[in-house]
């Protein structure tokens, strides 16, 4: 592909950003030591257009980040809250919890259809709490400054599906999926030495436009104390343990972009509630679902109706996103699974941020906030 003349295109539809979109989102899995040079590569645009157009999208905010993602559950505990919150506090909760909390990722109002099992329970995050400290002690605390009534905790016991692709999840028919279930992965949180967490830090911290070059690492390795070819040892051993995500440019999917557009207009979380002895059978069924942008095995307990499989689905028609739905569903009965209860949770106001795992940063946070770290860790 060639470049046109004149100024950068910033359309989502633009040929040359689709194609690079395509790749960069969700496609360079692992770690890249010249993830743009690859990105090049499997999209077939030249390296130079590459820079530019990713570096102008991200400048516009079509692109939000552009960062080296981390499998954090992995290197953090984490959970998926759902918190009651009273309704004449909701919005004031939502703000405390993406702008005071680093340690809060996706941040969610949601509501239901109709009044249903867990439907008080309108604020989502998802939460890491670094090693050595207390998720319970966290969220006591999060409860306390937003005056949540109730939360539940629900971490991943397993994973079957972890990427974005909003790009080329456009045009996705209900119903296309894997030839194969999906595979499924057991959080196992992991012990870095010193260096590692150096590497780390220095690895999943977001790019800024000027970073975005032919040679991205070596400012990073520098930062982290190492040479080049130390850094990329240590980013690969990283990712070999799977504790390394994927490259990715993060599109803009609540509010509109640069040039009118919206990713998506629909954020729809899922939920099923199946047979404790086929739970592991209907994630991988479910997670083969190519629309599915995340797919996990939680346990929601009683105020959900003893859900057990979550997954989330993005659209830009309703419709369409609950015919995918729809699909998933009349494949779990052909298979002759049993759901006891399922429901759509939708997405309302919405704000999404990396989640901080460092322990230094979480000890300092909690000197912010006038906590002792010594009481947030586990009793």
């Amino acid at each position: 592909m060639t470049q046109e003349a004149g100024p950068v295109p910033l359309d989502l539809a633009n040929p040359v950003n689709t194609a690079i979109l395509e790749v960069s989102e969700d496609k360079l899995q692992g770690f890249q030591r010249d993830p743009f040079a690859e990105t090049a590569q499997r999209s077939g645009v030249p390296l130079d257009t590459v820079i530019e157009r990713i570096r102008a999208l991200l400048e516009a905010g079509t692109i939000r980040r552009v960062r080296q993602t981390l499998l954090a559950t992995n290197l953090a505990q984490g959970s998926l809250v759902a918190w009651q919150v009273p309704q004449e506090r909701l919005q004031r909760a939502f703000d405390f919890m993406f702008k005071h909390d680093p340690f809060s990722g996706h941040v969610v109002i949601r509501t239901t259809e109709t009044a249903t099992a867990g439907s008080a329970y309108r604020l989502w995050t998802t939460v890491k709490v670094p090693q050595g400290f207390s998720m319970r002690a966290h969220c006591d605390f999060l409860a306390r400054q937003t005056d949540a009534e109730a939360y539940r905790l629900m971490p991943a016991k397993a994973l079957f599906v972890l990427g974005v692709g909003h790009t080329r999840r456009r045009g996705m028919e209900p119903g296309d999926r894997s030839d194969e279930p999906a595979e499924m992965m057991f959080p196992e949180v992991a012990t870095l030495t010193d260096g590692e967490w150096r590497v780390l830090t220095a690895l999943k911290r977001e790019f800024a436009v000027e970073e975005i070059s032919r040679d991205p690492w070596r400012a990073r390795a520098q930062e982290a104390g190492v040479d080049l070819q130390t850094f990329f040892r240590v980013a690969e051993s990283l990712a070999e343990r799977r504790l390394i995500g994927r490259f990715s440019t993060f599109l803009e999917h609540v509010k509109k972009t640069a040039s009118g557009e919206r990713v998506t207009n629909y954020n729809a979380l899922f939920h099923w509630a199946v047979p404790d002895d086929r739970v592991e059978e209907a994630g991988r069924e479910v997670g083969r679902h190519h629309i599915l942008t995340h797919c996990y095995w939680r346990e929601g307990g009683p105020e959900f109706n003893d859900v057990n499989i979550m997954a989330v689905a993005h659209g830009t028609d309703k419709a369409l996103v609950l015919a995918h739905k729809a699909a998933i569903d009349e494949h779990l009965a052909s298979l002759g699974m049993p759901v006891t209860y399922t429901n759509v949770f939708w997405g309302g106001r919405s704000e999404i941020k990396p989640s901080e795992i460092s322990p230094l940063a979480y000890a300092a946070w909690c000197r912010e906030m006038g906590l002792d770290p010594a009481k947030m860790r586990p009793a």
